[in-house]
This record gives C-alpha cells, sequence and structure tokens, in this order.
C-alpha cells in the first residue's frame, strides 16, 4: 500500500509540474542556457573567473530527476562546462572539490549517468600536468563513495582507473594487486569489456617488470574476450600496439611491424595522439630486421609527414647512423636526440640493444688483424674513453663473444685464434650411446629367452 501511495504522490508531482508550473521548469534551463551565453562571452574577455562563477551559482541550486530528462541533461552540461573552465584555468583543487559536491544529487540520478559523470571528472583531472597523486586520491574516494552507496559498476571502472594511475606511477605491485582483485569480480559478472581493459593492464604491468611470460599470457586473454564481443576501434588498436611491443621484445622485427602498422592505422583513424607513437614503433621495426632504408620511405610517405617532427627525425637519424654501420654517429644521434629516444622506455630499450650490437660489432673489426694490441690504440681507432671499451671487452670476453684476456697491468688485450673443435667427442659420445641402446635391447631379449 505504501509503494502504490509512493508512486501516486510522484505521478501528481510530474502532472503538476507538467500542467501548472511550467516556467519554473523552464526557468531551469533558461537560466542554464543564460548562464552559458554570459560564460562564454566573459571566457572571450578572458574572465574565465567569471565564467565559472556563473556556472558555480546555476550549479548550487539542487537538480530533481523528477522534474524531467532534459533538466537533468542542462545540470549535467553544465557540470561538464564548470569542470572545463576549471581544466583551462588549471585549477586543481576546485575540480576535486566539483567532484565531490555533486554526489549529492547524483544519489537520484540514474546510476550509468552517474558513472558517466564522476568518469569524466576524473578524466578532465588527467588532462592537467603533475595530477597523477591528485588522480590517486580522487580515484580512492570515489571508490570509498561507491562501496557505501553500493555502486558496484562505478567502482570497479574506478579501480581500472586506479591500477592505470599506479602503473603510469611505477607502483607496479600496487597496479597488480587492485587489478588481481577487480579481475575475479568482473570474471563472475561476465563483463568483458572490461576484462579486455584489465588484461591489457595486466599486459603492459608484467611487461614493465620485465615478467614476459605473465604479460603475453594476459595479452592472449585480452585477445581472446576481444574476439567474443564488437571491440572500440582504439581498445583493438591498444592490443595490436602491446602485440607489436612483445613481438620486438622477443626479436620478431618482421611480426612487430605487422602489428605497428595496424595500431597506427586504428589510432590515426581515431585521431589518437598514440598514431605517433605507434608509426615511431614501425620505424624501429624496419632498423630492427636490418632494413634502415625503408625508414626514409615511410616518413616520406603520406602518413609519414602527415606526422613529421622531431620525433621522426629522430628515427630516420638512428637509421641513417645503424646503416653507416658508425658507432660515433650513432653516439651523436644519441646525444642529439636524447630526449625524444629515452622518455619512451620501450625505444630506450631497443635503442640500446642496437647501440650495444654496433659497438662490440666495431670492436671485432678493429681487433681482427692484432693477436695483442694495447687498449688505449684500441680506444684511439673507436674514438670512445678507454674506461668504456676495456669494460665492454671484459664484457664480451666472459659472455663468449670474444676469445682473449685482458691484462690490464700493462693496458693489452690478448686475442686467441679460434681453436677448431673436432668431431670426434662428439661422434664417439653417440657411438657410445647407440652401443648402450644395442646391449640394453639384446639384454631384454635374452631374459625372454630364459
Amino acid at each position: 500500500g505504501a509503494q502504490v501511495f509512493i508512486r501516486g504522490q510522484r505521478f501528481l508531482r510530474r502532472a503538476h509540474l507538467a500542467m501548472a508550473e511550467p516556467m519554473e521548469v523552464d526557468g531551469f534551463h533558461a537560466e542554464v542556457r543564460q548562464a552559458a551565453e554570459n560564460a562564454e562571452e566573459l571566457v572571450i574577455k578572458g574572465d574565465i573567473a567569471g565564467a565559472i562563477r556563473q556556472y558555480e551559482t546555476v550549479l548550487s541550486k539542487p537538480v530533481d530527476p523528477e522534474d524531467g530528462e532534459e533538466t537533468v541533461k542542462a545540470w549535467e552540461e553544465a557540470v561538464y562546462s564548470l569542470g572545463n573552465l576549471y581544466v583551462k584555468q588549471g585549477s586543481v583543487d576546485p575540480l576535486v572539490k566539483l567532484a565531490t559536491d555533486i554526489r549529492p544529487f547524483c544519489k537520484d540520478l540514474p546510476k550509468a549517468k552517474t558513472a558517466k559523470i564522476v568518469r569524466t571528472i576524473i578524466e578532465m583531472l588527467g588532462k592537467m600536468p603533475n595530477t597523477n597523486e591528485r588522480q590517486e586520491q580522487l580515484c580512492c574516494e570515489v571508490i570509498e563513495w561507491c562501496r557505501a552507496e553500493k555502486r558496484t559498476f562505478l567502482r570497479q571502472r574506478v579501480e581500472t582507473k586506479l591500477a592505470a594511475l599506479y602503473l603510469n606511477d611505477k607502483k607496479y605491485t600496487a597496479s597488480l594487486d587492485l587489478l588481481r582483485t577487480v579481475v575475479q569480480e568482473v570474471k563472475k559478472l561476465d563483463d568483458k569489456l572490461l576484462l579486455v581493459e584489465i588484461h591489457i593492464l595486466e599486459t603492459k604491468t608484467h611487461f614493465m617488470t620485465q615478467n614476459i611470460p605473465r604479460s603475453k599470457a594476459s595479452l592472449t586473454s585480452a585477445k581472446t574476450n576481444a574476439n567474443a564481443i564488437h571491440c572500440p576501434p582504439l581498445l583493438q588498436a591498444d592490443i595490436d600496439l602491446w602485440s607489436g611491443i612483445i613481438a620486438a621484445h622477443e626479436r620478431d622485427g618482421q611480426t612487430a611491424y605487422s602489428y605497428f602498422y595496424e595500431a597506427f592505422e586504428g589510432f590515426d583513424l581515431q585521431g589518437d595522439p598514440r598514431a605517433l607513437t605507434s608509426f615511431q614503433y614501425m620505424l624501429m621495426a624496419k632498423i630492427l630486421i636490418g632494413e634502415p632504408d625503408a625508414v626514409e620511405t615511410l616518413t616520406a610517405s603520406k602518413a609519414g609527414l602527415k606526422h613529421l617532427g622531431v620525433e621522426i627525425e629522430a628515427m630516420v637519424a638512428v637509421a641513417k647512423a645503424h646503416k653507416n654501420r658508425s658507432l660515433k654517429e650513432f653516439e651523436s644521434v644519441l646525444a642529439q636526440y636524447g630526449k625524444q629516444l629515452t622518455d619512451n622506455p620501450i625505444i630506450q630499450g631497443h635503442i640500446a640493444h642496437l647501440n650495444e650490437g654496433l659497438f662490440e660489432q666495431n670492436l671485432l673489426r678493429i681487433l681482427e688483424p692484432f693477436c695483442r694490441v694495447e687498449l688505449a690504440h684500441v680506444a684511439k681507432l673507436i674514438e670512445l674513453p678507454e674506461n668504456r671499451v676495456t669494460q665492454k671487452l671484459g664484457e664480451m670476453i666472459l659472455d663468449s663473444k670474444l676469445s682473449g684476456t685482458l691484462d690490464q697491468g700493462i693496458g693489452v688485450i690478448i686475442v686467441f685464434d679460434k681453436d677448431a673443435i673436432r668431431s670426434t667427442y662428439g661422434n664417439s659420445l653417440e657411438c657410445i650411446k647407440n652401443t648402450s641402446g644395442v646391449i640394453d635391447k639384446l639384454t631384454e631379449k635374452a631374459k625372454l629367452l630364459v
């Protein structure tokens, strides 16, 4: 009886708003529109603070979902407009306060709409520089609020966002612990889209901790769940990107290039800034498979010209130095484009591998005509500090890449001739093994006869 009474009261209220008080509802719309117009004029004049006050005045009034969908939509747009102004002004604290202040009004809104508003505000906060810690704090507050309000849908997505923030902040253990908890809940709900996002985060985190087998397993899980749904283009491009990164890590440059190309097309069609990173990886893959000439061809293409900049110039310079097999030129490229080549840990790892490989090749070429040579002379020929040359030669001897010994007492390296390994020992062992097998078989047959 009580439920029937409440429904009747709501029906009467809606009818009352529709017939008796149309001006009151229209007044809220008009007020929001007027505030938006005034705010735009103030922004043009450069008075962002005044524009913010316009929206703050409107949002200080409560909104009732029973006033109609248009009223709620107007209030939602006012929240987004105010948030964007905070971002434009660089006001971190007011934006965080906005996320807190709207919670009482969100109690009566549909949970999906509330989730959209809260996640949008968190994304807005991420547009401001050096706010990673504040984003983590805000996500933790929202998660606690979601638990109190029993908003599972929003909580799981904010927890996934928090895990991504932990990853960006290099808190790998915290990120993995959080993802391990969330993935168990999401699997029970069979939310495959969120599962794909979680597995991609796991892939990135495991890769950063150099746990490549776990990273590959998470990537496989992401692909499996993505195949079962209509995967959004950007998410599919992210999967292709990380498939290429793992293939490149395993020195399979040709497969990596194919994945990077697919990722580049996906990001480029959506206008995502990760298209530039994917294009850099494409160029890197061509260098890894020994095709530095293809780098110039790719940069001269339509896609290459679109993304031409200092990042692409750095990759072209690396390709040229690698083609010339010049260690000195490679070192000068690293010095000139240090920021572009070291900011990205993926590119930095491959550049270091190329540099070390080129260093070893040059040392072996220089040492080839000698059986005994001074370390100072080797350093002079390769045009690098003697300490670094000595350290590298020691590593190569320990790794069996160079047959020789260092006599640092007199500062020379003695290079040994490679001994021809005869196959006699191997053949003898193989013969003994086969003879042993024959004797075992004869023994088994003899036992049967007895």
